[in-house]
């Protein structure tokens, strides 16, 4: 009853907060999006906060942090800061166009907050790609994120002011990848809610990069959605990194629905995070569409990741393939709960999931929920898991060549990291990526070597 009530208090506070910032949460909503603000919020009453008996939520506490002194913010902060010095994670031989999002608003500093190209890809701010292209956003915003079935989804549909917006036209593709970085910056302990849509046309081409970063000591709260609708024979490829410090906590919504004969891949890389929940949801509503779905979290300390996924296959001759892996130090937890649901009418689809994890010490701990829900007959589909330490054997082999018993121990646990680093196709990204994963083994990277600000203690 008690774990209930507090529940119910979390929502309450929420529902009274969105009421009081009403104006300005809504300040020049269009009609589609009052309205699905409305609903959302209303959703998120009936749902309640995810209690810790909640089926879906119960490996994560979150409602603490949600309940704690937070600041938030409706409007974007005008903060004086040189990115160039503040923020120096870059990568020299990776050619990008970079989006910057500061604490859940879109960041320019020339002014232009939407970009528009010949062949009409455009890409920026959220929130003016709302007020430019109205119709266009009208069309796929909140279409995929299903808030009538996820509290967190409905509450960032009611708060989120801004993100980033991609559009690629049929055929097009961008002369290079965009890259979304999404810094946390504050002198107050912040709440922060921001919203991606990618969408691509038929015969389109979108690669993707997400980076997750903190530049400040407070504690962070991040509740964020991206939506992405791949279109016929289209490809999306994203890769998401996720390096925060031990005060953050952050929960990740993705959500993708694939036409026919589409290709996406997903990657999330967590290197470092307090709290960590990432939500995977892909539906494959085309025929000979194909899903491929990599995970990699390295933890050590208290932290916690968990990785939620639901591959839905609602036609025939579709793939998927799920393969999630996590290396735990110290007291570290996580959780990794998979379902392939195939429908009645999806036959001969090809699904497989896998979730292997190592764990370095006695105290840290991992839970795996590898499902299967099938309604089909004519399938091949597989799941499996795994939990254990380090391979003995192959140690002694090593260590039989000459190899010192720790330099053989961060060989191992590399080689059972780079089976989802390899998936990354950018040659500079994978590499920097190698670079950040070898040195978080290592006990190394207790934060992102090229920031100049400490805030991972």
């Amino acid at each position: 009853m008690k774990t209930l009530t507090a529940a119910t208090d979390t929502v309450n506070k929420y529902t009274s907060l969105f009421e009081e910032n009403r104006d300005e949460i809504f300040f020049d909503s269009p009609d589609f999006l009052t309205k699905m603000r409305n609903e959302s919020i209303r959703e998120f009453q009936r749902m309640g906060f995810p209690h810790k008996k909640a089926e879906d939520y119960k490996y994560i506490h979150l409602q603490p942090f949600f309940n704690g002194g937070l600041t938030n913010r409706f409007s974007p902060r005008k903060l004086e800061f040189d990115v160039s010095e503040m923020f120096r994670c870059d990568i020299p031989a990776l050619d990008t166009h970079i989006l910057l999002v500061l604490n859940g608003f879109y960041y320019t500093e020339n002014g232009q907050r939407l970009h528009e190209t010949e062949n009409g890809i455009i890409y920026g701010s959220l929130d003016e790609a709302i007020v430019k292209h109205p119709a266009l956003v009208e069309k796929y915003l909140g279409k995929y994120a299903d808030y009538r079935i996820d509290p967190f989804v409905a509450l960032n549909t009611a708060y989120a002011r801004d993100g980033v917006f991609v559009y690629v036209p049929e055929g097009q593709k961008p002369d290079k990848p965009l890259q979304i970085i999404h810094l946390l910056l504050s002198d107050d302990n912040e709440m922060v809610q921001h919203r991606n849509l990618f969408v691509t046309g038929k015969n389109s081409e979108l690669d993707v990069i997400i980076c997750d970063h903190t530049l400040s000591s407070h504690l962070f709260l991040t509740n964020s959605i991206s939506e992405a609708v791949v279109g016929e024979n289209a490809r999306f490829d994203l890769v998401r990194i996720q390096n925060e410090h031990n005060q953050s906590v952050q929960i990740t919504n993705s959500w993708m629905e694939q036409a026919a004969g589409s290709n996406a891949k997903h990657r999330n890389i967590t290197l470092h995070g307090g709290q960590v929940r990432n939500n995977l949801n892909v539906k494959l509503k085309g025929e000979n569409a194909s899903c491929d779905a990599y995970g990699l979290f390295l933890s050590d300390k208290h932290q916690h990741v968990d990785n939620f996924t639901i591959i839905e296959h609602q036609v025939p001759n579709c793939v998927s393939n799920q393969h999630f892996k996590g290396v735990l130090d110290d007291f570290a937890s996580g959780a990794f709960t998979g379902k392939i649901h195939v429908h009645p009418d999806a036959q001969k689809t090809v699904a497989y999931q896998s979730n292997n994890n190592i764990l370095l010490t006695r105290d840290a701990r991992i839970r795996s929920k590898p499902q299967l829900e099938i309604y089909a007959d004519d399938v091949k589909c597989s799941h499996g898991a795994t939990v254990g330490q380090i391979d003995e054997s192959a140690m002694f082999y090593l260590q039989t060549r000459g190899i010192p018993r720790q330099e053989a121990r961060l060989m191992l646990m590399y080689a059972f990291a780079d089976d989802v680093i390899s998936t990354i196709n950018e040659v500079a990204l994978r590499e920097r990526i190698e670079q950040l994963v070898s040195k978080r083994l290592r006990g190394e990277l207790s934060r992102c070597d090229n920031c100049v600000i400490s805030c991972y203690d």
